[in-house]
C-alpha cells in the first residue's frame, strides 16, 4: 500500500497535515498527530503494515501490540478518505 500522489503532506507550526490537491474524493486538511504522521511518511513508498509496525517499534518506546493496534487505526482512518492505493 501506498499514499496516493494527489494527498500532498505540509509542516505547519510543526504539525504535519495532509491535504487533497485534487479534491475528488475528500476535501479537507488532516492535521496528524506524531503517530499519524509517522504512519504517513512511511507510506511515502510502497508499504505494509508489518514494515510500518516494525519501524515504529525501532523508533518509539511502546509495546508492539499497541503500536500495530494504533498503525491499524490510522491506516483505517486513510481508507476511509481515499489516501491509499
Amino acid at each position: 500500500m501506498k499514499l496516493k500522489s494527489n494527498f500532498l503532506t505540509h509542516i505547519v507550526d510543526g504539525e504535519q497535515v495532509l491535504v487533497d490537491v485534487e479534491n475528488k474524493d475528500f476535501s479537507g486538511i488532516v492535521r496528524n498527530n506524531q503517530t499519524a504522521a509517522f504512519v504517513v511518511d512511511c507510506l511515502s513508498k510502497e508499504t505494509d503494515i508489518n514494515e510500518i509496525v516494525d519501524a515504529m517499534y525501532n523508533t518509539f518506546d511502546a509495546p508492539k501490540d499497541v503500536i500495530k493496534r494504533d498503525v491499524e487505526g490510522v491506516i483505517d482512518q486513510l481508507n476511509s478518505i481515499g489516501a491509499l492505493e
